[in-house]
């Protein structure tokens, strides 16, 4: 990707000059197709906010189409927090010339991932001297905890599948654990039957954990 954030993009629904960036980050073997459907209906519920759906950096190397954020071929927990670490380093720059291509700060800008996207998204969110408004990870895990949130560390949603059988449920709730223990804002959600996947209700909880931290109060 040439710009680090090559792929699709939609909004600001207002019509008007993006106020808020929303990232939308995609699984492993997909690319930012996968998510950008998302963006209509969360652009009810932030309506200023620009959002752009990345390609990964790398060409997947567990199948001939698609796209990834870090490798998955050695999943060794030390070589999945190098990969992590990775690809936050190289979105890193590219964020940080689009925030000030659109005049907008950290504090104006949410994650939202799934999967292999979820765990870069929390990675790169929580992470100093990254950060962001809100963190919404999607059936993933976190791979290299943070040891403690800093002032006006971002608030997390997690959502995962109860059914999940491709990153397992227990991925979210290490998670949950391990932010609560640091410090952080959570609010964790597990769906019952649900697999590796996203549903209405996690979507309908994604409008409004980015209403909350972009908008304010209503």
């Amino acid at each position: 990707m040439a710009d680090g954030l090559d792929g699709p993009s939609w909004g600001p629904a207002s019509g008007g000059k993006p106020r808020h960036l929303v990232l939308l980050l995609h699984g492993v073997g997909a690319d930012g197709f996968d998510l950008i459907d998302l963006a209509p209906g969360w652009g009810k519920a932030v309506p200023d906010a620009l959002f752009i759906a990345p390609h990964g950096p790398e060409p997947c190397d567990l199948a001939p189409y698609g796209r990834q954020w870090f490798s998955l071929q050695d999943r060794r927990p030390t070589l999945m927090q190098a990969g992590v670490q990775a690809a936050a380093e190289s979105l890193g720059p590219a964020v940080e010339a689009k925030l000030r291509e659109l005049g907008l700060t950290r504090r104006d800008l949410a994650l939202a991932g799934f999967s292999q996207g979820a765990m870069t998204a929390l990675h790169f969110g929580l992470h100093p001297p990254d950060g962001c408004a809100a963190v919404l990870a999607y059936s993933g895990a976190l791979l290299a905890p943070p040891t403690q949130a800093g002032p006006g560390a971002a608030p997390v949603l997690l959502v995962h599948g109860a059914a999940d059988e491709v990153v397992p449920e227990a991925g979210s709730r290490q998670a949950e654990a391990a932010l609560l223990k640091a410090g952080f804002t959570v609010e964790a959600v597990y769906r019952p039957g649900l697999g590796h996947a996203i549903d209405e209700v996690g979507i309908s909880l994604g409008a409004l954990a980015l209403q909350r931290a972009l908008c304010g109060p209503a």
